[in-house]
C-alpha cells in the first residue's frame, strides 16, 4: 500500500459516522473535544465555525472542515450568538436518512453533513500528528472536483434508505477522508510529512517500507532503492519523518503487530513472521521494549474497539431532529 492509504487503514478503528443536520436561526452550538477525528460540510445556507484559539471561520455551501484530533469548537449562525452545548456529538450523528423538512417547518439557516472517523490514539501515526487542529477546504477547492462530487453522493445516499447504504457510506466516507488529507498535503511541501511525500527519493523509501514492513530491510538496500546515497537517505529520512529509517521501519512493524494483536485473533508466531522476526522470543522482546508489554498481556489487555451504539439518542428522534428542535427551543 501507498503510505498515505496504509497510514489512514492502520490508525481507522470502527466505523465512520455521518448524518445530515439542520440547523434553524438563531443557533449557537459547542462541540466539545472528542477521541475522533471530526468534519463537517455545508451543503446548503450559511453558518460560522468556531474554533478553540482562533478567529471564526464563515462557511458557504461547499466548505469543509476537518478536526484531526476532535478538538472542542463551535458552530452558529453568528458569531455573535451565544453557545449552548450541542444536542449530540458528531461521533454519535444518526446515519439513517430524517424525515425532510416541510413546506410548514422555517427554512433552515443551514444544512450540514456532520460525521467522524474513529482513530487509533494509543499509537497515532506521525503523519496525523502533523496536521493542524482545524483544516479548513473552502468552497473554491471543492466545487467541480472529487471532493464535491463525493460530497453530492454522500448528500444523494444520507437522503434515503435504499440496498447498501451501509456499506455506501463507508466508502464514501473513507473517499471523502482521503481526499481532504491529499489536499491538505498538496498545499504544504516545505516540512514534516508533506515535504516527505512529495521528496521522490525519500517517498520511494517510505513506499518499500510500507509495500513490505516484514522484509529484512536495510538502510543501504532502501538507499538504493530510493537512487540516492545511504549517507543521503539517512540525513533526509531523519530530518522529515522524525527517526532514522530502521527506527521508523520497526515502529511501523510494532504498529501493524499491535493492531493485529487487539483485531483478531492470528497466532503469534505468524505475527512475528508478518513483523519480519524469524522467532517468536525475537519479536516478543522487541514488541515488549516498544509497548513495555510482551504480546500475549498486551492482547488481553486491549480488546477489539466497539463504535459507538448507533440507537443512540433515536428514542427521541434522530439526531438531525434533535438538534434542530434544541435550536428552536431557543426563540
Amino acid at each position: 500500500m501507498d503510505p498515505l492509504s496504509d497510514v489512514v487503514t492502520a490508525m481507522r478503528i470502527g466505523e465512520p459516522h455521518s448524518g445530515r443536520v439542520s440547523h434553524h436561526a438563531p443557533f449557537g452550538w459547542q462541540f466539545p473535544a472528542f477521541d475522533a477525528a471530526g468534519f463537517h460540510v455545508v451543503l446548503a445556507g450559511t453558518c460560522w465555525f468556531l474554533p478553540p484559539a482562533a478567529d471564526p471561520i464563515a462557511l458557504r455551501p461547499g466548505d469543509i472542515v476537518l478536526l484531526p484530533g476532535g478538538c472542542a469548537h463551535g458552530l452558529a449562525d453568528d458569531p455573535a450568538t451565544p453557545l449552548r452545548p450541542a444536542a449530540t456529538s458528531l461521533r454519535r450523528v444518526n446515519p439513517r436518512p430524517s424525515r425532510p423538512d416541510t413546506a410548514s417547518e422555517p427554512r433552515p439557516e443551514a444544512v450540514l453533513l456532520c460525521g467522524a472517523y474513529l482513530l487509533d490514539r494509543s499509537r497515532s501515526h506521525p503523519m496525523l500528528a502533523d496536521l493542524p487542529e482545524v483544516i479548513h477546504l473552502p468552497a473554491p477547492e471543492t466545487r467541480h472536483t472529487p471532493v464535491g462530487a463525493i460530497i453530492d453522493l454522500l448528500d444523494s445516499e444520507l437522503a434515503a434508505d435504499r440496498p447498501g447504504h451501509d456499506a455506501m457510506l463507508r466508502s464514501l466516507l473513507d473517499a471523502l477522508l482521503l481526499h481532504i488529507l491529499r489536499r491538505w498535503l498538496d498545499r504544504q511541501t516545505d516540512t514534516g510529512w508533506s515535504a516527505a511525500l512529495h521528496d521522490p527519493a525519500i517517498a520511494a523509501a517510505l513506499s518499500a517500507i510500507h509495500g513490505s514492513p516484514g522484509h529484512g530491510w536495510t538502510v543501504a538496500e532502501l538507499a538504493a532503492h530510493a537512487g540516492i546515497s545511504r549517507a543521503g537517505l539517512a540525513r533526509r529520512f531523519t530530518e522529515l519523518i522524525g527517526r532514522p529509517p530502521i527506527a521508523y521501519l520497526t515502529w511501523w512493524r510494532m504498529t501493524l503487530a499491535a493492531r493485529q494483536l487487539r483485531d483478531t485473533d492470528t497466532p503469534l508466531t505468524v505475527i512475528a513472521r508478518d513483523a519480519g522476526y524469524a522467532s517468536e522470543f525475537a519479536f516478543a522482546h522487541a514488541f515488549k521494549n516498544e509497548f513495555g508489554h510482551p504480546p500475549g498481556q498486551f492482547r488481553k489487555k486491549n480488546p477489539p474497539v466497539q463504535p459507538p451504539d448507533r440507537n443512540v439518542g433515536r428514542s427521541s428522534g434522530s439526531a438531525t431532529r434533535a438538534v434542530t428542535h434544541a435550536a428552536e427551543s431557543e426563540r
